[in-house]
């Protein structure tokens, strides 16, 4: 079982920066792929980033590339999206999610566990 926990969400003008966190507990959360999803309003959810279980590997949705950065750090159970240049429309509430079976999902259907969400609006 894995809990997940978003932090860092907020309002930010456009081209400014924020870090989202993903928080994890679970003593065998390193053994998951870790993703970021996003559900603007109106929208379905959609795939941000991935990174595999040690954190060697790492995918990006087109629309984020270049702009946004994944990590995690598996001694302090922490997930993390840097967030840079944002424009309105990443504006959406944000997700983590933690597969276990695959290293590098990028369907949300292929996520067991799910983080309560973290709204960001970016403004113009």
């Amino acid at each position: 079982q894995v809990q997940l926990v978003e932090s860092g969400g907020g309002l930010v003008q456009a081209g400014g920066s924020l870090k989202l966190s993903c928080a994890a507990s679970g003593r065998t959360w390193r053994n998951y792929g870790m993703g970021w999803f996003r559900q603007a309003p109106g929208k379905e959810r959609e795939f941000v980033s991935v990174i595999s279980r040690i954190g060697g590997r790492s995918l990006y949705a087109d629309s984020v590339k270049g702009r946004f950065t994944i990590s995690r750090d598996n001694a302090k159970n922490t997930m993390y999206l840097q967030m840079n240049s944002l424009k309105p429309e990443d504006t959406a509430v944000y997700y983590c999610a933690a597969d276990r079976t695959r290293e590098l999902g990028v369907s949300f259907d292929e996520y067991e566990y799910w983080g309560q969400g973290t709204q960001v609006t970016v403004s113009l």
